[in-house]
């Protein structure tokens, strides 16, 4: 850490919450920056940013915050970051409050803390934040996904975590929502994108349009649980040179919905089976399965009249 200390956001970073929360918990409990330089803004220091790491992670434990406070003031920091003195008892059910992400970077960290706080604001900025210095497929591989695996593993070992899968796949939605669309292009949209039939998890490819929109390239996204007559129809009435169709699961994963597809009058060039949800050896012939989403965004970047530039 530099001597004259840690601005409020680059703490906030680091402990992967709001500037707003670490506001509250100064004003509140008293755990704000201590170095002061005459005529700027107090900054933090390194056992400042060890009493916060307390009381972050403590209040991710369920540990109440007025609790989790004192310890942070009353206890002195060592080097591993933990107070001297014995701990409080952890809140742990079913696997505890921590969110895994296996061997992800801070970002990752830092939005799990924030996922299971249900903290949305620090959601919003930290995926914001990353989308802006790497781009979408960058921060969907590095950030969101272990994230995302993370809360899902949670919730299959104890039935817990809805309302942070819920609040966290709202904030990602939000945020790659906000990745600016191409310019309106004379030409029609020539990719598709649906989920399977009675396939409901759609934060895959919302993460494909707005990779392909920081690319310039247009595309429709139909959304979740679309029947194989809809999506028929939506391609006779649109003529995509590229339809991809999105399944998260075996049951949802129905190779007759693509054969559906390829028999169809306007059967597009270009057909993606995405997803871990399909079997790539009981697919027709002619369709693409793509392994990641800089693969599909790879197959699709260059498809006939999608691009705006």
């Amino acid at each position: 850490m530099a001597d004259d200390g840690l601005s409020a956001g680059a703490v906030a970073r680091r402990l992967g919450v709001a500037v707003t929360t670490l506001r509250s918990w100064h004003q509140r409990y008293g755990l704000g920056p201590s170095r002061h330089v005459p005529g700027q803004h107090r900054r933090y220091t390194a056992d400042d940013l060890a009493r916060l790491e307390v009381m972050r992670r403590l209040t991710t434990e369920g540990v109440t915050p007025a609790e989790a406070a004192r310890w942070a003031r009353g206890a002195p920091a060592v080097p591993d970051g933990e107070p001297a003195e014995e701990r409080p008892p952890r809140a742990r059910d079913g696997g505890g409050a921590v969110i895994p992400v296996g061997r992800a970077g801070p970002a990752a960290r830092g939005l799990a803390r924030a996922a299971v706080r249900l903290d949305a604001v620090a959601m919003r900025a930290s995926i914001a934040e990353a989308v802006d210095a790497a781009g979408v497929v960058a921060t969907w591989d590095a950030m969101l996904r272990p994230v995302l695996v993370g809360v899902g593993e949670r919730h299959a070992a104890g039935a817990r975590f809805i309302e942070v899968e819920h609040l966290l796949s709202r904030c990602v939605s939000e945020v790659l929502a906000a990745v600016p669309r191409p310019s309106r292009s004379p030409a029609p949209t020539r990719i598709l994108l649906s989920c399977a039939d009675e396939e409901q998890h759609t934060l895959p490819l919302e993460a494909l349009a707005a990779a392909l929109a920081e690319l310039g390239v247009h595309c429709r996204l139909l959304g979740a649980r679309v029947p194989v007559t809809a999506l028929v129809g939506a391609v006779a009435r649109t003529a995509p040179e590229a339809v991809v169709v999105w399944s998260h699961a075996r049951h949802t994963a129905d190779p007759a919905q693509l054969a559906t597809l390829l028999s169809a009058p306007r059967r597009p060039v270009l057909l993606l089976a995405a997803g871990p949800g399909w079997s790539a050896g009981a697919l027709p012939d002619g369709v693409l399965v793509p392994a990641t989403l800089a693969e599909a965004v790879a197959l699709l970047r260059d498809v006939p009249g999608s691009s705006g530039r």
